[in-house]
C-alpha cells in the first residue's frame, strides 16, 4: 500500500461534469485529482456517447444532403454498406478530443490518476492501479460524476450481436436492413432518425403517448413527420411482452397487444442507470434513492454535505452541457464562489434530424404559469435559408407573457437548431424583449431571420388582443 496523498478536491470520472468540475477547483488554485478507470480521459461521451453518434449522424446528414441534389448526382447508398465506412472520421475525431482535453488538464495543474476508485469513508478514496497497487487518497471535497450505462431489462436479452443497447449498437458489422428500436426518449430518437436516413426500415415502439414526451408537443409533432417520411414508424403506447432472436433472420418482438414487430435488429434504449457500484457509497454514509438515482440539491450536494455528485449520475435527461454545468456549479458551490443562475437556463439539444433544441419554457408551461401567454412561430418554409437549402422542415416557437412583450421561452425544430437556440439563450439571460426581435436586423438569408417572423407574428396577436380590449 502506498503512502496516502492528500488533495483539496477529489473528482471521481473524467466525462463532462468531472472534467469541468476538475478544471474549476484548479482555476481557482485548488489541488485537485481526477480519477478516471477507463483508458481515455472523457467518458462515455467520448468513447460509446455524444462523439460516436454525431459522427455517424454527420454521415447521415452528408447523404441527406446529397440526396436533395438527386437531380445533379445519381446513385445511392449500398444496402450492404459497413457500418465502419459511416464512421471514417472517428478515430481522428476521437483523438482530437482527448488531445485536447489531456492538454487541458496539464495545462491547468491537475492531476491525473488511472484506476479504479472506491470510498472508504466520508474523506477517503482507495485508489486500485491497473497493476492491483492501492492507494489511499484524502480530500476535503469529494465529487462524483461516474455517468451512468444502459439500464438492464430483465425480460429482453441483449446479446449486442441481434439485439443491442446505446453502448453497443455502433458494433455493427453491416448496416441493417430493418431496426425495431424500443424506447421513445433522446438516445432512441437520435439513432432512429440517423437509421432511417441511411435507409434502414425504422420502427419505433414505446409505451408512452409519444416520444421525447418532455419537449413542446408541436414541436416532437414535426420531428415525427419528418421521420414518417424516411418511412420510419411509431408504435406509440404499446408494451413489449418478449422479445427474441428467431435463430435465423430475425428478431421477433411480441407486443402486450398481441402485434408482431421482426426486424433484422434491435436497439434496446429504455432509460439508463449509474454507475455506482464500485463506489462503496455506504462507506461515505450515501445511498441511492427511490428512483435508483443520487440526491442532490440545487448545487450537486448530496446528504453528505462535502461529498457533490454530477452529470448522468443524477439521472435524465442525459445531456453533455448540462452535465458540464453541474460540474462547474459543484465546485463553486463547495469553493463559496458565485454559482451564477444559468443552471435554469441550460438549453436542450436532442440531434434528432431534424435537430431540436428548447430553452425556457415551451407553450405548456407557459399556460400553466400565465394566463393566455402569446405564441409566435415562424415556419422554415417562410425562411429564405430554409428553402434554399431544401430544409424546410422546421418551426420556431417563441413564447411570451399576456402581454406579448416578455420573452419566455424558444423551441425549436429544423437544421441547426442546436445552434440557433443561442440566440434564445442570450435573450432570455439579458431579459431581452420581444420587440427586440423586431429591432434586429439579421443577416440574410439565414436561419436566424426565423426569430423576427416569430416576433411580427407576436406583435400582430398583441395588437390584435389590445384592439379587442379597447374595443371592450
Amino acid at each position: 500500500m502506498k503512502p496516502t496523498s492528500s488533495y483539496d478536491i477529489i473528482v471521481v470520472g473524467s466525462g463532462p461534469a468531472g472534467q469541468k468540475a476538475a478544471i474549476q477547483g484548479a482555476k481557482a488554485g485548488k489541488r485537485v485529482a481526477l480519477i478516471e478507470q477507463e483508458q481515455g480521459i472523457g467518458g462515455n461521451c467520448v468513447y460509446r456517447g455524444t462523439i460516436p453518434s454525431k459522427t455517424l449522424r454527420e454521415s447521415a446528414v452528408q447523404f441527406e444532403r446529397m440526396k436533395r441534389s438527386s437531380e445533379v448526382f445519381e446513385g445511392g447508398l449500398r444496402l450492404d454498406v459497413p457500418l465502419a465506412s459511416l464512421l471514417l472520421r472517428l478515430d481522428e475525431v476521437i483523438k482530437a478530443h482527448e488531445s485536447y482535453m489531456a492538454n487541458q488538464l496539464t495545462r491547468n495543474g491537475v492531476t491525473y490518476r488511472h484506476g479504479r476508485a472506491k470510498l472508504l469513508s466520508p474523506h477517503d478514496v482507495q485508489l486500485e492501479a491497473v497493476d492491483g497497487a492501492c492507494q489511499t487518497l484524502k480530500a476535503e471535497t469529494i465529487v462524483l460524476a461516474t455517468g451512468s450505462r444502459p439500464r438492464s431489462i430483465p425480460d429482453i436479452p441483449i446479446d449486442h450481436e441481434h439485439i443491442l443497447d446505446s453502448d453497443s449498437i455502433l458494433s455493427m458489422i453491416y448496416l441493417p436492413r430493418s431496426l425495431a428500436v424500443l424506447g421513445g426518449g433522446v438516445i432512441a430518437c437520435e439513432y432512429a432518425a440517423m437509421f432511417a436516413l441511411l435507409g434502414v426500415e425504422v420502427t419505433i415502439i414505446d409505451k408512452a403517448e409519444r416520444p421525447l414526451s418532455f419537449l413542446d408537443k408541436e414541436i416532437v409533432e414535426l420531428f415525427q413527420h419528418s421521420l414518417q417520411r424516411q418511412g420510419g414508424r411509431f408504435y406509440s403506447r404499446h408494451t413489449v411482452k418478449e422479445v427474441a432472436w428467431d435463430g435465423v433472420s430475425s428478431v421477433v418482438a411480441q407486443l402486450a397487444n398481441g402485434m408482431v414487430v421482426k426486424s433484422e435488429k434491435m436497439l434496446v434504449a429504455l432509460g439508463r442507470q449509474p454507475n455506482v457500484e464500485e463506489l462503496n457509497l455506504e462507506a461515505a454514509g450515501l445511498s441511492l434513492d427511490e428512483t435508483g438515482w443520487l440526491p442532490v440539491n440545487e448545487y450537486g450536494q448530496t446528504a453528505v454535505p462535502h461529498i457533490y455528485a454530477a452529470g448522468d449520475l443524477l439521472g435524465p435527461p442525459s445531456l453533455a452541457s448540462r452535465a458540464m454545468e453541474q460540474g462547474r456549479r459543484a465546485v463553486s458551490h463547495a469553493l463559496g464562489l458565485p454559482v451564477g443562475e444559468a443552471v435554469n437556463q441550460i438549453p436542450i439539444g436532442i440531434y434528432t434530424i431534424p435537430e431540436i433544441a428548447s430553452i425556457g419554457l415551451d407553450e405548456e408551461q407557459a399556460a400553466t404559469r400565465y394566463r393566455g401567454p402569446i405564441v409566435g412561430r415562424a415556419r422554415f418554409t417562410e425562411i429564405a435559408k430554409g428553402q434554399i437549402t431544401g430544409s424546410c422542415d422546421g418551426l420556431l416557437k417563441l413564447i411570451a407573457d399576456p402581454s406579448g412583450e416578455r420573452l419566455l421561452g424558444v423551441q425549436i425544430v429544423g437544421e441547426d437548431a442546436t445552434e440557433l437556440i443561442h440566440l434564445g439563450q442570450m435573450a432570455l439571460q439579458n431579459g431581452a424583449t420581444i420587440d427586440r426581435f423586431i429591432d434586429t436586423i439579421f443577416s440574410f438569408p439565414t436561419f436566424a431571420e426565423a426569430y423576427r417572423v416569430a416576433a411580427l407574428d407576436i406583435l400582430g396577436q398583441r395588437r390584435k388582443r389590445q384592439g379587442t380590449v379597447q374595443a371592450a
